[in-house]
């Protein structure tokens, strides 16, 4: 019992220089998001120049987003895995030391076809990143102050966007496309070094071994509770295979399930923002390129504060943290729905939509992704964090083209507002009828 309290003790930073150390390593994680998304998160707001310098249609510019992020479809699960077996810090590290490298080669790509390649390897790398980060945090944070963490910590893709859409437009339209590539390459690269430089593991947390196990940190705060049922129905001679099927039984889970439905619809609606927002500010409500970016730059700040701000509340919410995440979907929901009314095409109120947007339309993945890790079985966080991630990109690789299409067939926006307002409404209607485990 002492030493289970010892664990919960430097968990939560109550030891000396511990307290203060968690601190950095949440500053570390959120840098190293930002730097790593830094590119991806910046080709909404240079969808002008995109489309004009390698003529693209609006469904081929929302294939760039999709390359970006289809490896990670299967590379969220690998880096689970990994995360479950090896030191976060290297991990996360080499995986945005990929995402740079990328991108410098990607400087070299002849055109469209090229870039879409490099997309794919930038990817693969950014898989670690995301549910590497959370793990880092989850692990220094104990549950009083988890949500805030996470929503900070959350907020480095948002935050990464802003930066992006304040300066790579400005460097394309001066240097060309093929520049903001370099930038990129070079922020992401300066976000591992840094990850590698400062990141530890909690003093508590000793290193990994060799195969999957229960971690003493994540017994304590989940009270010693056992491996999950999943784990248990496997005979301890099965094969490597049959665990995995196994772990991927956790999907039929109550809490899992609304946790990959909220995300899935959630994490379309951000997609429709990053790949739509400037087309259709220049489009529908008559604004340059120029001034449209800039209100894409305040939807991405507006999503940093979301994150942060939701993820809080969610730390002192009475009704459990999934409680913000519903209050972003029935947000979203009337957001999409006002964007397809004549209000939407006044250039002021369009303004204050997507900012609207960004807030909670962003913000909504800081006490999702708390949710999500407590809500994971007992030494199994890292792999429920790249599988329900896994999940949510299904959506992400297909929302972006899917979206764009639909602009370029019906020549308007209002279908693509209209199905994500649809898809959010009914995972609403499903999630609060549905029966099972309540969230927690």
């Amino acid at each position: 019992m002492t030493h289970r309290t010892d664990v919960r003790q430097a968990a939560g930073g109550f030891l000396p220089g511990t307290r203060r150390y968690r601190w950095v390593i949440l500053g570390v994680a959120t840098f190293t998001q930002a730097a790593s998304g830094f590119f991806v998160q910046g080709i909404g707001a240079m969808s002008a120049h995109l489309q004009r310098d390698l003529d693209l249609s609006t469904t081929q510019l929302g294939l760039l987003l999709s390359a970006a992020q289809l490896v990670p479809l299967v590379g969220l699960l690998v880096a689970g895995e990994l995360l479950d077996r090896y030191n976060e810090r290297w991990v996360v590290g080499l995986g945005a030391c990929v995402v740079a490298a990328g991108l410098g080669a990607g400087s070299l790509a002849p055109g469209y076809a090229s870039l879409l390649l490099v997309l794919l390897i930038v990817g693969a790398g950014y898989s670690t990143v995301q549910p590497g980060g959370s793990k880092s945090v989850a692990s220094w944070f104990d549950a009083s102050q988890r949500g805030l963490a996470m929503g900070i910590r959350q907020a480095g893709l948002p935050l990464g966007g802003v930066l992006a859409a304040a300066v790579l437009p400005f460097l394309a339209a001066a240097l060309g496309w093929r520049a903001t590539l370099v930038a990129g390459g070079l922020v992401a690269l300066l976000g591992a070094v840094v990850f590698m430089c400062f990141y530890r593991r909690p003093p508590a947390q000793g290193p990994p071994r060799d195969g999957p196990q229960d971690s003493l940190q994540t017994r304590a705060l989940q009270g010693g509770a056992p491996r999950d049922s999943a784990s248990r129905d496997v005979e301890p001679g099965a094969s490597r295979a049959a665990r995995f099927a196994a772990r991927l039984r956790m999907l039929r889970e109550p809490p899992m399930v609304k946790i990959v439905l909220s995300g899935t619809c959630l994490v379309s609606v951000h997609s429709g923002i990053g790949v739509l927002t400037v087309l259709y500010l220049h489009e529908t409500a008559s604004m340059g390129a120029g001034p449209a970016a800039l209100v894409f730059v305040a939807s991405q700040a507006a999503g940093v504060v979301g994150r942060i701000c939701l993820a809080a509340w969610s730390d002192r919410s009475a009704s459990g943290r999934y409680t913000s995440v519903l209050t972003c979907m029935v947000a979203v929901t009337a957001g999409m729905v006002a964007l397809t009314t004549p209000v939407g095409r006044s250039p002021a109120a369009a303004c204050l939509l997507f900012v609207w947007l960004g807030f909670f339309g962003i913000g909504w993945y800081g006490p999702w992704v708390a949710h999500l890790a407590e809500s994971a079985p007992p030494g199994r966080t890292g792999f429920a964090l790249g599988l329900a991630m896994s999940v949510n990109q299904i959506a992400v690789i297909l929302a972006p083209p899917v979206l764009g299409l639909l602009k370029d067939l019906t020549g308007s926006f209002a279908p693509a507002w209209g199905l994500l307002a649809a898809m959010t409404a009914a995972a609403v209607t499903v999630t609060v009828t549905s029966r099972g485990e309540p969230a927690r």
